[in-house]
């Protein structure tokens, strides 16, 4: 009776990348926009804490993690080939991999390797021990001249080289089809892996290290089953919430922990499925709500008034049939415009309900925002929704920004009633 609606279903909600080809199912701009924001996340935060190190060593040395036998590990300078393949192995994991399940765990378990290495490079910075001797031959010499452009010796456990080929070698194993194609594979992200070592970017300690991360990656972020329609909202939060303990790191300040720990409260909130987490009661929050979250009620309460203004041209609820009406939240104005003596559901559990809304019949029935609503909890909307229609009562249906929740939920109230 309650089935999940199908992707695309909703109006504004079309899946991103359609119309670009696709292969094993997965449009090729989904697969560059997750490589892309893998890159700019790694873009970000590697560079930070690489010239946090390099502050820090101003002040003093820094420590290292090199045991005594390391001082007989060779250098082996043509060994810089397979270690600055790393990058195409990046790229080609994600416009490769099989599978938008296997895509989706690609991009957590990389954002996830990129953020928790980074925090461990800014909290317990440490510095390559040993010192890399001249190169002379004319390739290996013009690429550790680009490496160092980008790379300095701070950046040390765990591995992200080591964490990454974990990491990559489930993406492209289904890629390589024959025996003799995934060895191959699995030779050349071994080599990737032991060139940290030879190359003197890396001790054993930060290949162990982060060989555990890769694998800690890939135990913790699963491919999600085909009827798992989640969305990485509770990892999206948490990844902000890193960034903002990286901020702290490096400009300090109470603001950037506070708002670190409202972030992960959010996270939290999503990956348990908690939709009344705001605890919002006759259409606003109480006052301590707001001491936790107000970044995150603020940045929709700003989001709100930003599709304001961009869809001031457009009405801002649509007539969805019978005497079902659905959009945004509302201002008192544009409230004015509804019929009378409607009832208000409301879906929207971050944006206080507008007085003028409240003074209908008010029902709140809180949704996680993108986040395809459960039978579970779509059947007492749709319920509500349809005793109101047997009354003969008109219905205002909303969420936040009336993109999503509210849609969905009219598409399955409709699917219900045509029963």
């Amino acid at each position: 009776m309650y089935r999940q609606p199908a992707p695309g279903t909703c109006a504004r909600d079309q899946p991103s990348g359609a119309g670009t080809a696709a292969r094993d199912g997965v449009a090729a701009g989904d697969r560059w926009m997750r490589l892309a924001l893998n890159a700019a996340l790694f873009g970000i935060c590697y560079p930070a804490t690489n010239y946090l190190g390099h502050l820090r060593a101003q002040q003093s040395d820094g420590g290292a993690v090199a045991m005594a036998w390391e001082a007989a590990v060779p250098f082996v300078p043509w060994m810089v080939v397979p270690y600055m393949t790393s990058g195409l192995l990046f790229a080609l994991s994600f416009l490769l991999v099989r599978g938008r399940g296997e895509l989706s765990a690609l991009g957590r378990r990389v954002a996830f390797a990129t953020i928790v290495a980074c925090l461990v490079f800014a909290a317990f910075p440490l510095r390559f021990a040993l010192t890399r001797p001249t190169v002379d031959a004319a390739l290996p010499a013009w690429l550790f001249a680009q490496l160092s452009l980008v790379d300095r010796p701070y950046n040390q456990l765990p591995s992200l080289h080591v964490a990454y080929c974990v990491i990559f070698w489930p993406a492209l194993r289904t890629v390589a089809r024959a025996a003799w194609q995934r060895a191959a594979l699995a030779g050349w992200l071994l080599l990737v892996a032991v060139s940290t070592v030879f190359t003197y970017q890396h001790h054993a300690l930060d290949v162990a290290a982060g060989a555990l991360l890769g694998a800690l990656a890939i135990r913790l972020l699963p491919v999600p089953s085909a009827d798992d329609t989640r969305k990485p909202v509770s990892l999206c939060y948490a990844v902000l919430a890193g960034l903002a303990l990286l901020a702290w790191f490096a400009l300090g300040g109470a603001w950037w922990l506070y708002l670190c720990a409202s972030l992960l409260l959010v996270a939290h909130a999503y990956r348990s499925r908690s939709a009344g987490f705001l605890r919002k009661r006759g259409g606003g929050h109480p006052f301590w709500i707001w001491l936790l979250y107000a970044p995150y009620l603020a940045g929709y309460r700003l989001t709100w008034q930003l599709v304001r203004l961009r869809e001031r041209g457009r009405p801002p609820f649509i007539h969805h049939g019978g005497r079902l009406w659905v959009g945004r939240r509302l201002t008192d104005a544009e409230a004015a415009r509804l019929p009378a003596g409607c009832v208000v559901i409301d879906l929207a559990n971050e944006l206080s309900e507008t007085p003028a809304l409240r003074a209908h019949d008010y029902r709140h029935f809180p949704l996680l925002d993108l986040d395809t609503p459960t039978p579970q909890s779509a059947r007492p909307i749709v319920e509500a929704i349809a005793a109101c229609a047997r009354e003969g009562r008109p219905v205002y249906l909303h969420c936040a920004m009336g993109y999503r929740r509210s849609r969905e939920i009219a598409q399955l109230y409709q699917e219900y009633s045509q029963q």
